[in-house]
């Protein structure tokens, strides 16, 4: 018996990186996931293709979260795939990319998360957990300056935790708890390199302070782990290089 079997989970933005791999944990742990993407679907149908190949199962869901309609269809999507909706990993974020408006990285990583966790929550059972996933640079912004490329992404998924964590209280309501899992910077994601493109030997600089960036599959580990770790609502979890932050 699998932690989440006859449990189903959405994982945003896991058609790569760490949403891919938090989704193939979950599913090796029995859950049904929906596989969220926002434009890559052969991505997100080869995640699928490999939780299935492991006797998993798995569906791919295109959604821009930034879009009302989108949000509320991959909410029920999960409903309609596989019955149920227990699980809600929030791990889709952005704000570095061209092209897609000044204001993207607030209502991507603040305005959009709120939407989805409305959305899936309506659709939740008691028992049911979010997790929201952020970085050590986002959550000590008030406290520790980070990198000028970084700062407007920071503050916006900051401004994002700030507005789900005043959802706790309805969300308790719902007997629905919801956990924080902060990072480091993780190498191989794509954040991680549009970092090191606008400010060449970011990594290197960040590894040498943490001692240690852990990778995808590391930290999607950790994400996956706090899905069913008892600890009350409102956790956050820190993961990697915390001590840097809090000092």
């Amino acid at each position: 018996m699998g932690l989440l079997d006859s449990k189903t989970a959405i994982v945003t933005g896991s058609s790569r990186g760490i949403g891919a791999a938090t989704a193939k944990i979950l599913a090796g742990e029995g859950a049904a996931v929906v596989v969220n993407y926002r434009q890559k679907a052969p991505r997100a149908n080869k995640v699928v293709a490999e939780i299935e190949a492991a006797g998993g199962r798995a569906v791919a869901v295109g959604a821009d979260l930034t879009n009302e309609a989108d949000v509320d269809a991959l909410a029920q999507a999960a409903v309609d795939s596989f019955g149920s909706l227990d699980v809600l990993v929030l791990n889709a974020s952005g704000g570095m990319e061209s092209g897609l408006g000044e204001d993207y990285a607030l209502r991507l990583n603040r305005d959009a998360q709120v939407s989805m966790l409305k959305a899936a929550a309506s659709r939740m059972k008691p028992g049911s957990r979010v997790v929201f996933v952020t970085s050590h640079q986002a959550h000590f912004i008030d406290q520790v300056e980070t990198m000028d490329a970084y700062e407007p992404v920071a503050r916006s998924k900051h401004a994002g935790e700030t507005a789900l964590r005043e959802l706790i209280p309805w969300l308790e309501e719902k007997g629905i708890t919801f956990v924080v899992v902060s990072g480091d910077m993780i190498e191989g994601t794509i954040t991680a390199t549009l970092l090191e493109r606008a400010a060449p030997g970011a990594i290197e600089s960040r590894r040498d302070a943490a001692g240690k960036l852990y990778s995808v599959e590391e930290f999607g580990a950790e994400v996956a782990k706090m899905v069913t770790a008892d600890v009350p609502t409102g956790h956050t979890e820190y993961v990697g290089g915390a001590e840097h932050f809090t000092a």
